[in-house]
């Protein structure tokens, strides 16, 4: 498998606004870094795998692909999370805010979406860009190597498993989302936009 030691990246900001610094820690410092840790284990054990017997029913091989996507969305999802934190939550204007504006009508409407699909979702929220229908959607996914969607690039991604906020919030969901809003990062989000090609 052709792919370099993956290395964690650290947090970019200090601390947030109503998720705390034990909640960051655990969730950055383990929990992110045990997906990081698990997806260079396979890597390794997947360079000494045994292609030959490779079937659909099990193998080896089979198994350790399948655990890798596990393990690799598990990375890249947690980096768009804290990627997507860090700010004040304050909308910028500029070309992402036109787009979610353009395909669910507001920013209001849009975090109504985002929202009840936080409540929803298992795991996973993400507004992405779709490249199939050449605009924006946000999807729900119940663990991280299901309900991703093909053709997408992720911009602002939420973790509503419990360890993000049970510590913080309990079982109150709800007022997590609505702190996560309060601690977008939307300069970064803009920048992240702007790297993608959203011409069809």
């Amino acid at each position: 498998m052709v792919m370099e030691k993956y290395i964690a990246k650290p947090l970019s900001f200090q601390s947030l606004n109503g998720i705390s610094e034990k909640t960051l820690e655990i969730h950055h410092g383990k929990l992110y870094q045990g997906y990081v840790n698990k997806t260079n284990e396979i890597l390794e054990r997947l360079a000494e795998a045994d292609f030959t017997s490779a079937n659909q029913i099990y193998s080896g091989a089979g198994e350790l692909k399948r655990q890798f996507s596990f393990a690799w969305n598990g990375v890249v999802l947690h980096e768009g999370y804290f990627e997507s934190l860090g700010g004040d939550g304050q909308i910028k204007d500029g070309n992402l805010k036109k787009a979610i504006e353009e395909k669910f009508g507001s920013i209001e409407k849009w975090k109504e979406d985002f929202l009840a699909s936080g409540l929803a979702a298992r795991g996973w929220v993400v507004l992405a860009y779709d490249f199939n229908s050449h605009g924006l959607q946000n999807y729900s996914c119940d663990i991280h190597n299901q309900g991703g969607i093909w053709g997408t690039a992720p911009i602002i991604v939420l973790d509503v498993y419990e360890h993000a906020y049970f510590i913080d919030f309990g079982a109150d969901r709800k007022s997590y989302i609505e702190t996560y809003f309060k601690n977008l990062n939307w300069q970064r989000l803009e920048k992240k936009f702007n790297k993608i090609k959203v011409e069809p």
